[in-house]
């Protein structure tokens, strides 16, 4: 059997692992939260967002420890850009997204400020000062969300009928195992794909491993657009840039610090994710609602990326 088979072999199941097992660390990680009752807007914000970013947190760190910074730094940039045109843009053509005052005050400024931070770091490469950096920043964004977004009692959401908080968090660790066991293959497929096709690490991690790692992401917008639930959709998106940015922007450059030696993404996908960030923050701010004709854009800048990245 080729390195090559093996190595789509090894994608396959990491894509179905991260799908599958990830999606029951974010389930069981808000249940945990609910029967905790813990305001359902950390809910949104914090664990969903870090539960749909924890494969990004897992590949990209796995990718900076064993040696590709590139593939790492890519994953992030990839999957910040495709939140934000791919997954964005698909919900949105399903159901106009309303920008609550919430978001415009506290997530999307957090989000564009994240982002901002991650790709100024990344000029030159990434260092350990940098990663403590980002640490710090990890923090204050939380603290800052966490302190903003008390509610009432009466508007906590409550465990299910039924379901202990112990079972719940089986069921979440059971996920993040999935999860490393998945995110760990699709590096070992990753790699050797772009290898045998002497593709760089930072187009394989900005296009193939962004959009597995992306899947809970679009999977929870698009259903959430189908039953009409839209503040979700930004909360995750948001949140899980913050995320992308700040937790797995300081596990890269805590595992493996270094430079950045693909060209394109240097070039091409980190001030592309910066611009991205901004377009989407001026639809929020000026539009107040992401309808389909703001989607198409959005999923037009994301093909344009991919064919630009390819050809360069």
């Amino acid at each position: 059997m080729s390195s090559t088979l093996i190595a789509v072999i090894e994608i396959a199941i990491g894509f179905y692992l991260l799908t599958r097992a990830a999606d029951e660390f974010v389930e069981g990680a808000a249940n945990v939260a609910h029967g905790l009752k813990i305001s359902p807007i950390v809910i949104g914000a914090v664990i969903v967002g870090f539960g749909t970013s924890a494969p990004e947190l897992l590949v990209s760190g796995l990718a900076a420890f064993n040696g590709d910074l590139d593939l790492g730094v890519g994953n992030v940039v990839g999957s910040n850009v495709a939140n934000l045109t791919l997954v964005l843009g698909a919900a949105a053509l399903v159901v106009p997204i309303s920008v609550g005052r919430s978001v415009l005050n506290r997530e999307a400024p957090l989000s564009l400020a994240a982002v901002a931070l991650f790709g100024f770091f990344t000029i030159g490469g990434l260092n350990r000062t940098e990663g403590l950096i980002l640490v710090v920043a990890l923090a204050l964004a939380l603290g800052w969300i966490i302190s903003s977004g008390q509610v009432a009692e009466e508007d906590v959401i409550a465990i299910d009928e039924g379901t202990t908080v112990s079972r719940e968090l089986l069921r979440t660790l059971i996920g993040l195992v999935g999860t490393v066991i998945g995110a760990q293959l699709l590096v070992w497929g990753a790699s050797t794909i772009a290898e045998d096709a002497g593709l760089s690490g930072g187009f394989v991690g900005f296009t193939l491993v962004a959009i597995g790692t992306s899947l809970p992401e679009l999977v929870t917008a698009v259903t959430a657009a189908r039953k009409g639930e839209t503040e979700l959709i930004l909360g995750n998106l948001l949140g899980s840039n913050i995320f992308n940015s700040l937790a797995v922007g300081s596990a890269i450059a805590l595992l493996g610090p270094g430079l950045i030696e693909d060209d394109a993404l240097s070039r091409i996908g980190i001030p592309v994710m910066a611009a991205v960030a901004t377009i989407a923050f001026v639809f929020m701010v000026t539009r107040r609602r992401i309808h389909k004709f703001e989607a198409l854009i959005l999923l037009g800048i994301w093909l344009v990326t991919i064919v630009v990245m390819a050809t360069s």
